[in-house]
């Protein structure tokens, strides 16, 4: 019989492989679009970004969580989460539907009308998923979640640089996101063992009443947690304009790319792992720390590496015309390596079916974040990310000090977990920027822009890869002797 061991480093593995292939095509087409589109093309898609996410939260309130956090859900309960969602997603479209003109107005910009409607369809598709996603995630089955993830966002791609070469605009990154959540869809129906039945209406109240406490919650903080990443979106819309709103955007996609890389792969086994073992307090909380050691061990490199090479990577990837995106990287990676941390210790109040504590912490995120977003945004774009990315920061320790109620992990042993990886790629990162800066200055007297742009990004990734394997060595990293290990055994 396979260890929880086993299974936690195997879902890590293919939750790993998911979001790396995921994020490479991302990647790679990501670049592909930038050079094909504007930045207005991204700003008209970023700006009803958080009507779909609020929307999409509404759909599925909270039930997907709900269902993973029993112990052994019962065909009734996926059943009736799965008629919810279809039924809620075709109403929540119909609402968006005749709201389209109102957002539109509030934005100033006509064409938001028609493409907020085509869009909006995202929540009709995605409503025919989310119980069989639940499922595969409840059973550990990591590896097929991971294929269907990797064949949509490969299809999409696809589509979407297709329509952008042949002028279609933001259309081409509606497309995208659309065409990815149905072939996702068609995917996990094909991996899922589980079908829905059709049975009255009274057998799924009572399912629905026994999750709807606990979900209810994690709905309406899922919605706040959606609105704090995109409220940046929705006033650099209001009072920039969809050019800037791009910008930003632009910058946000490529460090999120990082973030989410590491946070999507502990999220698909942190909370199937950690409740698992709620009755066994003293080894869920090894279990928690070695989570965050290795989340640690991962971030923080590849965000301080990404914001010590974004202007070199936006200029080479995607052009000259994305320069104020190059100048708000930085930032968004300094927030960015946080962001597992924080998405790590979320699951873990959750684990502990405290979403009440979720909600209300959620709530007073958002309502600080927009209440110094809208006193800030007169002082302009800057001024709006530098607060964004401290009070992300600092709020990580407040999520860590109810995980420290809840599960006894002490701030002392939070900050031995984090520090030494937080230091050691600061420490790498900023040498390796001090010694490639010289160099680019005596180097520029002989070869040409884009030459040296190229020589400083490969040699500032390759130099920062290798001393920190080297400090990570000497300094004998019990997790980097793990994952070394984990490789072998797979290869």
């Amino acid at each position: 019989m396979e260890s929880l061991k086993d299974k936690t480093a195997r879902g890590l593995f293919w939750g790993g492989m998911n979001n790396g292939v995921q994020q490479l095509l991302g990647l790679a087409f990501g670049i592909i679009l930038g050079r094909l589109l504007d930045p207005s093309d991204y700003g008209m898609t970023a700006m009803l970004a958080v009507f779909s996410v609020i929307a999409n939260e509404l759909q599925s309130s909270g039930f997907k969580t709900g269902l993973i956090n029993l112990r052994e859900p019962r065909h009734e309960d996926y059943n009736a989460v799965f008629w919810f969602n279809v039924v809620a997603g075709a109403l929540i479209y119909a609402v968006l539907f005749l709201a389209a003109p109102l957002i539109a107005r509030f934005y100033g910009n006509p064409a938001l009308i028609p493409l907020s409607r085509y869009v909006f369809l995202g929540f009709v598709f995605s409503s025919f998923g989310m119980a069989q996603s639940a499922y595969l995630t409840k059973q550990m089955q990591i590896k097929q979640i991971a294929k269907c993830g990797m064949t949509a966002t490969l299809t999409s791609s696809l589509v979407s640089v297709a329509m952008a070469a042949m002028g279609f605009g933001y259309w081409a990154l509606a497309t995208q996101y659309l065409m990815y959540i149905a072939v996702n869809t068609l995917l996990l129906w094909r991996f899922s063992a589980w079908r829905p039945t059709l049975s009255p209406l009274t057998s799924h109240l009572s399912p629905l009443k026994r999750l709807f406490p606990f979900s209810f919650r994690i709905m309406l903080s899922a919605i706040f947690t959606q609105l704090n990443a995109n409220i940046m979106n929705l006033l650099l819309g209001r009072f920039y304009g969809e050019a800037n709103t791009g910008h930003y955007n632009q910058a946000y996609q490529w460090s999120s790319k990082c973030f989410l890389l590491v946070g999507n792969m502990l999220k698909q086994v942190d909370q199937t792992v950690l409740v698992g073992l709620r009755e066994e307090r003293e080894r869920q909380l090894a279990v928690l720390r070695k989570m965050v050691r290795f989340t640690a061990f991962v971030s923080f490199p590849l965000l301080f590496g990404l914001a010590i090479v974004s202007h070199e990577f936006i200029m080479l990837a995607i052009g000259e015309k994305w320069a104020f995106a190059a100048s708000l990287l930085p930032l968004l990676c300094l927030c960015g390596a946080f962001m597992p941390l924080s998405t790590l210790l979320t699951d873990s109040v959750i684990s502990q079916h405290r979403s009440d504590i979720y909600l209300w912490s959620t709530i007073a995120l958002g309502v600080l974040q927009i209440a110094l977003m809208v006193g800030l945004w007169r002082q302009g774009i800057m001024v709006m990310v530098i607060a964004y990315t401290l009070l992300n920061i600092a709020w990580m320790f407040v999520w860590h000090f109810f995980v420290r109620r809840l599960m006894g992990y002490r701030l002392i042993d939070f900050l031995k977990d984090i520090l030494p990886f937080a230091l050691a790629a600061a420490f790498v990162m900023g040498l390796t920027w001090l010694i490639t800066y010289q160099f680019t200055v005596y180097s520029l007297r002989f070869t040409d822009d884009y030459f040296m742009l190229w020589i400083l990004l490969i040699s500032r990734v390759v130099m920062a890869m290798l001393l920190y394997y080297g400090v990570m060595r000497i300094a004998g990293a019990v997790i980097l002797k793990e994952v070394i290990a984990f490789i072998k055994k797979k290869a």
